[in-house]
């Protein structure tokens, strides 16, 4: 069961409407890395899980994140609205479309199902939901940077505060399971490979002007080091 407050999550006011800054704000609403997008991300992986603690983690995300999108759209509307006249509103999407938001990301591509990323695994899911949040978080940024309104902005900072919250949620939520840092789950073992590192991009001209870089990504005692992997496998 869903009830809508008509009050925002959090406020949402804008100094100086700008249409083509709206357009921007649609990554946001109907983009890849955007609002509505997490929302049924999360909302559908929460069917998966048999943990009532994170099942009920992810429902108050994803409740959230339909807060945000809301925040989105209403931004959207105030700086698209009463502009319709202006040469600015007339260079977007909106001058096709109308005011307000729509299913589209800021390059006019529509919405799609394609963009969500959920496996049925929680381990699988709660890795992928840090790397959603990663990606808003980065745009959100990238927006706060291109706005010229400081209201606007605050709203945004509001918005990429809380991607950073819940990528700190699901990290706890997978320390809980013992998988924050550890790379398997499932029911399959790994072969004896699992345990090595290739060096697969190495200087071939011979002359000595460049090094393989090395640290724990590819060291003991997680990993043996193959410098010549083509010897190797002959």
């Amino acid at each position: 069961m869903f009830f809508h407050k008509k009050e925002p999550i959090h406020a949402v006011q804008v100094g100086e409407p700008n249409p083509r800054f709206a357009q921007l704000l649609l990554e946001q609403f109907g983009g890849a890395t955007g609002e509505l997008s997490a929302a049924l991300q999360y909302w559908v992986q929460s069917f998966h899980v048999e943990n009532a603690g994170i099942k009920d983690m992810l429902q108050d995300i994803a409740i959230e994140e339909f807060g945000h999108l809301e925040m989105v759209g209403k931004l959207i509307e105030a700086h698209t609205k009463n502009t319709d006249q202006t040469e600015a509103y007339k260079s977007t999407l909106f001058a096709i479309r109308g005011i307000g938001p729509h299913f589209l990301d800021s390059q006019g591509n529509a919405w799609t199902a394609n963009y969500l990323n959920e496996g049925g695994d929680v381990v699988r899911d709660l890795r992928a939901n840090i790397a959603a949040e990663a990606g808003a978080r980065q745009t959100y940024e990238e927006l706060i940077k291109l706005s010229t309104d400081q209201q606007t902005k605050e709203a945004l900072v509001h918005l990429l505060t809380r991607e950073i919250s819940h990528t700190q949620m699901f990290m706890k939520a997978l320390d809980s399971l013992g998988k924050l840092t550890d790379p398997f789950f499932g029911n399959i073992k790994p072969d004896e490979t699992v345990a090595l590192y290739y060096n697969l991009s190495s200087y071939g001209n011979g002359n000595g002007n460049g090094k393989d870089e090395r640290g724990p990504w590819n060291s003991e005692p997680t990993f043996k080091y193959v410098a010549n992997p083509s010897e190797s496998s002959s």
